[in-house]
């Protein structure tokens, strides 16, 4: 038996219809009530949001409500702030079974987030102890994986359907290899299934190459099957995390394309973003647009595969099983096993900046055009490294990588692959 959040996916999964979600919060209650209204309203198959504010993601729980009521604005939505009541007043009418809606938040000590969602009658929300740690705190790691454990038995201990997206497929927004984004998803989803979660969704971001980007989420799901088989899980693919393009044609073009990339690899829900990315934080109606734009893009025959496709897949699912396996051998407890990993370098973000990430593993966009390792560090990879090796980046070179899909879309070039 699933919960609302879980029987919309199967729902949409069932009639091959990509559910399409907003990234959308408000600090406001009328403002955020509004936005979900609208969105419920859209007639398309679609998850609600409540995207928290950046400063309850630090746990400052008192500055938004002194913000709000000096008339300012936020850029999300206080629910640990917000009393109760309020909350589920905000939510009456709209959250439910056609309507499920996802707490986002973003900090790495969710527990308080956590109590309060429940509190307000909902129990689908994001993270995990790595990926909600290393990109976004300082929180030492151990800490982290320590709060997140505490935290996903409170959640499936308090609902009978409480369900955490891995946002291990997002690492950064970008400049990762593929193999890494579904190691660690799937690393995630292990320590979820570990403290009692049975309902679970893997992210994978979009990066810059289609082929590169269908083989990866053909072997996340081939990687999740042996490993969470035993669990209820989807797939939710991002529109691209790094650097949006800055026309609304290149926008709308990308926004597109990652729609197409969802449809074709079979990927249950998707997280929307606007033609405005690059210049503001999006209004309702910018959300309402985006939504519709990904939603009619996701509509048709699933294109099919192609060598180049496959054999990105079969490289992808080799690494990742290998970092995965090696990963797990560490510890029969996940979050040791995860803290041990990095630690010795076993898992390490390229340009990550977190202090317990070794950071000697480095990415590159390479003669395909695809992310490939530079340096892999002590990230074990198969048959050994033949990579890029590259010692050091100048910062034309990484300012360049950084801009690549941006100016790609920007100029009118195309999709980044087919």
């Amino acid at each position: 038996m699933a919960g609302h959040f879980d029987r919309l996916i199967a729902a949409g999964r069932d009639r091959g219809e990509v559910v399409v979600q907003p990234r959308m919060g408000f600090g406001k209650l009328e403002v955020m009530r509004d936005g979900l209204f609208q969105v419920a309203s859209l007639g398309l198959p679609v998850v609600g949001t409540l995207t928290l504010d950046s400063y309850t993601r630090v746990g400052d729980y008192t500055t938004p409500l002194e913000r709000l009521a000096a008339g300012e604005e936020l850029n999300g939505y206080p629910l640990v702030s917000h009393p109760a009541d309020a909350t589920r007043a905000l939510l009456a009418g709209l959250h439910g079974p056609q309507f499920p809606v996802q707490v986002r938040h973003g900090t790495a000590l969710p527990l308080r987030v956590f109590q309060k969602l429940v509190e307000v009658g909902l129990d689908a929300t994001e993270g995990g102890p790595v990926s909600y740690c290393l990109p976004y705190s300082r929180l030492p790691l151990a800490q982290a994986v320590a709060a997140w454990a505490e935290s996903c038995r409170y959640l499936a201990g308090e609902t009978e359907h409480g369900h955490i997206e891995s946002f291990g497929g997002c690492l950064l927004g970008q400049l990762c290899p593929p193999s890494l984004l579904v190691a660690i998803a799937v690393l995630e989803g292990c320590f979820f299934k570990q403290h009692g979660l049975r309902h679970m969704s893997l992210s994978y971001a979009q990066g810059v190459l289609a082929e590169q980007d269908r083989g990866a989420l053909r072997a996340l799901r081939t990687l999740a099957g042996e490993h969470l088989s035993d669990v209820n899980w989807h797939v939710v693919l991002y529109t691209y995390m790094g650097l949006f393009p800055k026309t609304p044609d290149g926008a709308a073009a990308l926004i597109r394309d990652s729609a197409r990339l969802a449809r074709d690899t079979g990927c249950e829900r998707m997280i929307v973003k606007t033609v405005s990315e690059a210049w503001q934080i999006p209004t309702i109606a910018e959300n309402l647009a985006a939504l519709r734009l990904s939603a009619e893009a996701s509509r048709g025959t699933p294109a099919p595969s192609t060598p180049l496709v496959d054999a990105f897949h079969d490289e992808v699912l080799a690494e990742a099983r290998l970092i995965v396996d090696t990963v797990l051998g560490l510890a029969p407890d996940v979050g040791t096993a995860l803290t041990m990993a990095f630690e010795r370098g076993v898992l390490d973000i390229p340009f990550g900046l977190h202090p317990d990430n070794v950071g000697a593993a480095t990415c590159v966009i390479d003669s395909r055009g695809a992310l490939a390792w530079g340096s892999p560090g002590k990230i074990p990879l198969p048959g050994g490294f033949a990579g890029a090796r590259v010692e050091e980046f100048a910062s034309d070179r990484l300012h360049a990588m950084l801009n690549h899909v941006a100016n790609h879309y920007d100029n009118g070039a195309g999709p980044t692959g087919t």
